[in-house]
Parts: C-alpha cells; sequence; structure tokens
C-alpha cells in the first residue's frame, strides 16, 4: 500500500458510529412501522436514511484519500517562514 492509499480498516473503524446509527435508524423506521404495512410503512424513510448513509461513506472516503495524500507531501516554504535563501 503506499503512502497515499488508506487502509480499509482504517476507513471502516473511522465509520463506526455512522453505521451504528444508521442501522439503530433503519431498524427503528421498521419498527415504527404500523403492522400490516411494514414494508410500504418504512420503505421510503429507510430509502433516504440510505442515501445518507451512502453520501456520508462516500465523504469520509474521498476526504481520508485528500488527507493521505496531502500528508503524503511536506508543505512548501513560505516566503518569512525562516527558510528562504539569505535568512
Amino acid at each position: 500500500m503506499t503512502a497515499r492509499q488508506v487502509a480499509p480498516d482504517q476507513f471502516v473503524e473511522s465509520m463506526q458510529q455512522e453505521m451504528q446509527q444508521y442501522l439503530q435508524s433503519v431498524m427503528q423506521a421498521v419498527n415504527n412501522a404500523p403492522d400490516g404495512d411494514w414494508i410500504g410503512g418504512s420503505e421510503e424513510q429507510v430509502r433516504d436514511l440510505s442515501a445518507d448513509f451512502r453520501r456520508q461513506v462516500f465523504e469520509k472516503a474521498v476526504q481520508l484519500k485528500v488527507d493521505a495524500a496531502e500528508a503524503a507531501f511536506p508543505p512548501s516554504a513560505q516566503p518569512g517562514d525562516g527558510q528562504a535563501s539569505g535568512e
């Protein structure tokens, strides 16, 4: 794995709280659906929860990748930071 890659286990660990909340919310939606209409009474809410979770997962994955890429490159010297020649 290169320095700019993120270990899948690290990603899974970083999403534990969100995943637990998502799964709890799905079960709560099904539990709150009327008896005899568990699918119809929860399907739309679960679909919306799933879409939001999918967005969170992708955003987190991309952010971790950006963070890893930035960490792989040292910051460039800025004027006035004492690293310019002649200082």
